[in-house]
């Protein structure tokens, strides 16, 4: 805490030297004058001397000698600079504009003295008024001559604003007077020797001259040398303007008797710094300042020359005053600095000294704790030694289980082909047996196909344990991979028929005899090939692309194998060469095939990668050089071991019958319940269409999606469901088709491999009537589906008989329940409406006819126009026993058309007319 206190000192004695340094920061303004002239000379010094009463506050001024460009590189110099002000003495109006309108844009305010530019586009302007000046000038010449005489006039620089505005001033005043006249004005330019020179000419041609207006002080001194050297006698008044009080000022020299009178023009020095000053602090000021004109002639010159040379001296005793005062402020100054200096060094000692006291307690405090980790550390060593010993032995455990693991699995494996050979036997004589009829032939071939199934996953096993044990052999043979490739593709080509996809094999125009294994390669081929058609949709393609390349001077074919299925998600690209890793865990295999492939195409020096997007499709690209290793180095690439072939072997796929919807509707009249079975093997459905299709009209689909579709499309008796499918499994099936008003009703039952209680548990959630494990009892399973639909029986028989659920509550479904009381609701609200029909009941219910149709006939046998008959009955006879209403009366009441309708509808529904059922009731 007290070194915080040391630190947070440090830091505001830093911050005050900081704001001591800031509060020392020079402003620079740029003074910018047309030219070098007396006037603007006493401008200058009138500056640089206000300009020491402000510590802080720098001068720069740049003459450009009466050059317009000279002017505009000055200032363009100030604004690159960046100074924080400029002051300027425009040479011209109009060619000094634009870089005033510049300085402006680049946010330098611009203070402008004695003339202006062409806009009003500046920060502030200071300077007499010339027009005021020369009406002054014109006055004083009327009142020396009464009135009347001739004037020469000598202007300044053409176009100048001030000469401008001086020569309007004059001429208004002299107009005013009939008997004054300016015989000649000519431009000096406000210089001495030009105004000479032009006097000079014009004596030559005027010699009654009364007075001479020159529009400053050294034109006037011109104008008296000129005179002096042509003119004898007296000569004409001479009057000037500027009044400067320098040695060669128009003061001095009205004392002298060379001018009579000079007119005050005020330079604004003074003033343009104080102006300035608020500017840059943010002060107020007046924008346009005008400074006022005196006379000064033979009568005051002596004393405003006194007054101002009174004025020079004290300003110089200032300067000098300014002069010591800055000599001591920098002493003052240095010795603050010295001060703070000496406090933060103290500060920092005594900063350190604690800091350092500090470290070494704490240096102590953490040599003891790291003792203790140290101890501790050591005790953690010991523990961790003697958990890695047993993690050892656990490990070595763990291997010698699984080794033993895998190796019951391999003999067993070997122990099944016994059996399997047995059964394939027999089956091969089976199906040749001629007295065999048709169905016994299509199963028998089903139980052959489902044989090598088992046989080719039995090799798959074998194969990995001999790839394990390092004893895989290589039987590679020097043939022509497109010739088996084609081999491989004809083998497929009618599982692409028959299920609608677009299958294409295409193959470059190079040789491609190289060494590889046949029966290693199949294998490859096939593993890639069955996924493919496992998860390539119905019109999607599968493309495969034989081709050549060259990677490090070396021939490789490559065979890529490409599908527009599903597609392989990002984060499962890494993982499926992984033994027993399924990206879709609700596909069927065992999980091997892609890891067994990925071996043996490296078992062939190959490579094999794979490229693929969801939802998009895969690509699986394999590698294999042109030459095997073990046998680059031997002459002719004799074979090592070669595999003779007697005869083509055969790829195996499971092959899928098409599902013909039409054959479905066509069974619509046969008159038998019917049952949709919704499966993704083909064979599992052949086998439960064999076992049910003498009872019952059978509906099938590939996938639960299909699934639903056909449910709401032919409202089934009961559906039979496989879970593990795809695009819908059959948990979301059966929770879809009891959420569904049309299919609520239908019982579902769930048969998988899925046989665990969980599982289980899933089903019955989703609302599944039964679950049926595989592999599944054939007499187990016809029980269920009949004693369901018996069940589905006895509720429409009670409910044809009483049109009401009683205490038969818990047969039905919550939904269905709800779906006949409304049905029934709508009815009754509409009970006197002869023409309600069928179609607007459906409408209500949110159903079509045909939909409303099979859910009433299912659920109590009868039509929907039959139950809306007999729901009118049931209405009418409570009228008959509880009102006294007549027959028409009742039957207008209850919606049919006519007494004679009512009456005929009512002796068929309760064998009796309504007569004899009203005498028969009052008797009893």
């Amino acid at each position: 805490m007290r070194t915080n206190y040391f630190i947070l000192a440090f830091t505001i004695l830093t911050m005050m030297a900081c704001s001591d340094l800031q509060k020392q920061t020079e402003l620079v303004i740029g003074v910018s004058q047309c030219s070098d002239d007396a006037w603007r000379r006493t401008m200058n010094e009138e500056m640089l001397r206000e300009a020491s009463f402000y510590p802080n506050l720098k001068v720069s001024i740049k003459t450009a000698y009466d050059s317009n460009q000279q002017q505009i590189q000055d200032i363009e110099s100030f604004i690159a600079s960046r100074v924080d002000l400029i002051v300027v003495s425009p040479n011209e109006a109009i060619p000094l504009t634009p870089v005033i309108e510049k300085t402006m844009g680049e946010g330098i305010p611009v203070i402008l003295v004695d003339r202006k530019t062409s806009t009003g586009n500046y920060t502030a302007f200071i300077g007499a008024d010339n027009y005021q000046i020369g009406r002054e000038v014109g006055l004083y010449a009327a009142n020396l001559l009464n009135g009347e005489g001739n004037i020469i006039e000598i202007r300044g620089l053409e176009g100048s604003t001030p000469e401008q505005e001086r020569h309007a001033g004059f001429i208004e005043v002299v107009n005013e007077h009939r008997n004054m006249h300016i015989i000649y004005d000519d431009f000096g330019n406000w210089f001495r020797k030009e105004a000479k020179e032009s006097m000079q000419d014009i004596l030559n041609h005027f010699d009654d001259i009364d007075l001479v207006f020159a529009h400053n002080d050294e034109m006037a001194i011109g104008v008296y040398e000129a005179l002096k050297l042509k003119t004898k006698g007296k000569l004409p008044v001479i009057l000037g303007i500027d009044a400067l009080s320098s040695p060669d000022g128009g003061i001095q020299k009205v004392i002298e008797g060379v001018i009579d009178a000079t007119f005050m023009y005020p330079t604004g020095g003074e003033k343009a710094i104080q102006i300035a000053y608020n500017i840059l602090n943010h002060k107020a000021f007046e924008k346009e300042t005008v400074l006022h004109t005196a006379v000064v002639d033979k009568t005051n010159a002596r004393v405003i020359k006194l007054q101002t040379d009174q004025i020079h001296f004290h300003q110089q005793r200032i300067e000098q005053l300014n002069n010591v005062l800055d000599k001591n402020l920098v002493k003052y100054s240095s010795q603050r600095n010295i001060l703070y200096a000496s406090l933060v060094v103290i500060i920092l000692f005594i900063t350190l000294s604690i800091l350092l006291f500090r470290l070494i307690r704490q240096k102590n405090r953490s040599n003891k704790l790291l003792k203790d980790q140290n101890i501790a550390i050591n005790r953690q060593k010991e523990a961790i030694s003697e958990q890695r010993d047993q993690l050892i032995t656990l490990s070595k455990n763990i291997e010698d289980a699984t080794q033993a693991k895998i190796s019951f699995f391999t003999n067993i494996s070997h122990e099944f082909k016994t059996p399997l050979t047995l059964l394939h036997g027999p089956l091969e004589s089976l199906v040749k047996n001629e007295e065999l009829s048709t169905e016994g032939k299509r199963l028998a071939n089903l139980m052959k196909k489902n044989v090598q199934v088992l046989m080719k996953l039995i090799n798959q096993i074998t194969d990995f344990r001999q790839y394990e044990n390092g004893k895989m052999q290589m039987y590679f043979t020097l043939s022509d991979l497109k010739i088996f490739i084609q081999d491989v593709y004809d083998s497929f080509f009618e599982l692409s028929k028959k299920k609608h996809i677009h299958f294409s094999y295409t193959a470059s125009n190079d040789n491609f005899i190289i060494w590889f294994d046949k029966d290693k390669m199949e294998k490859i081929c096939y593993n890639l090939l069955s996924n493919a058609f496992k998860f390539t949709p119905e019109n999607g393609k599968i493309h495969i692309y034989l081709t050549s390349l060259i990677k490090n001077n070396e021939h490789y074919a490559q065979i890529t194998f490409s599908d527009t299925g599903k597609g392989i998600s990002e984060q499962d690209l890494d993982l499926i060469f992984n033994r027993f890793y399924k990206a879709d865990r609700l596909s069927s295999g065992s999980g091997i095939g892609l890891e067994l492939t990925k071996v043996l195409v490296g078992l062939h020096n190959g490579t094999i990668e794979v490229k693929s997007k969801k939802n998009k499709g895969s690509s699986f690209i394999v590698t294999i050089p042109y030459k095997q290793s073990e046998i680059a180095t031997i002459e002719e690439y004799p074979m090592l071991k070669i595999k003779e072939e007697t005869e083509k072997q055969e790829v195996m796929v499971l092959t899928e019958s098409p599902i013909d919807d039409e054959a479905e509707l066509s069974q619509e009249d046969h008159g038998l319940p019917s049952i949709l079975i919704v499966e993704d093997s083909a064979d599992v459905r052949l086998f439960l269409k064999t076992l049910l299709k003498k009872d019952f009209k059978i509906i099938e689909a590939e996938n639960g999606q299909i699934g639903l579709f056909k449910a709401m499309k032919y409202v089934p008796e009961l559906i039979i469901s496989d879970v593990m499918m795809d695009v819908m499994d059959g948990f979301e099936l059966c929770t879809r088709i009891k959420e569904n008003l049309s299919t609520s009703h239908i019982p579902v039952i769930l048969l998988t491999a899925m046989g665990g209680d969980e599982q289980r548990t899933i089903g019955f959630e989703c609302g599944a009537d039964a679950y049926i494990p595989k592999p599944f009892n054939e007499e187990l399973l016809l029980i269920r589906v009949h004693r369901l639909i018996k069940n589905r029986e006895k509720i429409k028989m009670y409910f044809q008989q009483n049109l009401t659920f009683g205490d038969r509550k818990e047969l039905i479904t919550e939904t269905d329940k709800s779906f006949v009381e409304k049905f029934r609701s709508i009815v009754e609200d509409n009970l006197i409406e002869t023409d309600l029909s069928v179609d607007e009941v459906g409408q209500r219910l949110g159903l079509s006819r045909v939909q409303l149709y099979r859910k009433i006939k299912l659920l109590t046998n009868y039509a929907p126009n039959e139950l809306i008959r007999i729901i009118r009955l049931k209405a009418a006879e409570q009228d008959i026993l509880n009102t006294d209403k007549t027959l028409s009366e009742i039957a207008y009441d209850t919606g049919f058309s006519s007494p004679s309708y009512f009456t005929k509808c009512f002796k068929e529904y309760f064998q009796e007319s309504p007569t004899e059922y009203i005498k028969r009731v009052k008797t009893s």
